[in-house]
């Protein structure tokens, strides 16, 4: 084998473990903060979702034997990988496939840096295509006999919303990874604060006996505004584990609820958390780009403008 062509396939076997490797650790992570529903494991932030959502977008299609993979280890890591649960293997991988073949169709850019981008995320890269892993999970749950009948579509809108916010999170996160520059000491400084108070404002939010679970958006809003991906993206995927923690806690707002209704609330902060960094700092980034043109074409005019100017005859 040519030496180009063996460094080629080396290059494509680490790509591949490494995906496999990242997703079955945040697996892990993400079980930390599963819950069960009559037998069926479910979790409200699936992170593995959004590693292989990312991982498509940077390297194509040939991340997918490591999404596969990935995703073997984490079910065999739960139990005895049985036939039947290939169709859950399937479904966690087609789920993200189709979001970046929908992504890839809609023209998203990695840079995040238009509106349309935010929202192509959030419905092709998100809700639509993970509704092919929670179908294709919860069904194989149901017909496996671990999982009533009746208690298929809350046991799936849980599971749908888990990859759904694994990708609304933790993929916007890892995008603007590569991108990140070492920041001067008093943006670094003000980066810091904005994620200890966001940290603080969702702790004090998620234990309080009082509906305060609003007090994490201005936080929220002031990282997309100042800081857009790279700083709001971390806020809110910490204000969703400190959130999740709680939940599972059954705590201050989370008290004296139901499961489903434990899931709702929880799922309805963590969604409109996402939406709202997501939209906002996508904005804000297309309109700095823009002003950054026009600041730039208003340069170039005033050195043509410059050059054309008939100048005076030295007296």
């Amino acid at each position: 084998m040519p030496t180009v062509e063996r460094r080629r396939l080396i290059a494509d076997i680490l790509r591949i473990l490494a995906v496999a490797v990242a997703y079955w650790a945040t697996g892990r992570i993400g079980l930390l903060l599963s819950v069960t529903v009559e037998g069926a494991t479910v979790t409200p932030l699936w992170p593995p979702t959004g590693i292989a959502v990312a991982a498509l977008l940077w390297t194509g299609l040939r991340a997918v034997p490591g999404i596969m993979l990935g995703a073997y280890l984490t079910i065999e890591h739960l139990s005895t990988f049985d036939p039947v649960d290939t169709a859950i293997l399937l479904g966690n991988t087609l789920a993200p496939v189709c979001a970046y073949l929908m992504l890839r169709q809609a023209g998203f850019r990695l840079e995040m840096d238009r509106l349309r981008d935010g929202l192509a995320l959030v419905f092709l890269g998100g809700l639509l295509p993970m509704l092919i892993s929670a179908t294709a999970g919860t069904s194989t749950v149901v017909f496996a006999g671990d999982l009533p009948a009746g208690e298929f579509w809350s046991v799936w809108s849980a599971w749908w919303a888990g990859d759904a916010m694994g990708v609304l999170l933790v993929t916007p996160l890892l995008l603007v990874l590569p991108r990140l520059t070492m920041p001067d000491p008093y943006r670094a400084g003000e980066a810091v604060l904005l994620l200890a108070a966001c940290a603080a404002a969702t702790a004090v939010a998620v234990h309080s006996d009082l509906s305060l679970l609003f007090l994490v958006f201005p936080v929220l809003i002031w990282a997309s505004v100042r800081f857009q991906h790279a700083g709001a993206a971390p806020c809110a995927l910490v204000a969703s584990v400190i959130a999740i923690h709680a939940a599972t806690d059954q705590t201050g707002p989370f008290a004296d609820h139901t499961l489903i209704e434990i899931m709702v609330n929880l799922q309805a902060l963590n969604g409109s958390a996402a939406l709202t960094v997501l939209l906002l700092s996508a904005l804000v980034t297309e309109q700095n780009n823009v002003r950054l043109k026009i600041e730039q074409v208003c340069e170039e005019l005033a050195v043509v403008v410059e050059r054309l100017t008939p100048r005076r005859p030295e007296e």
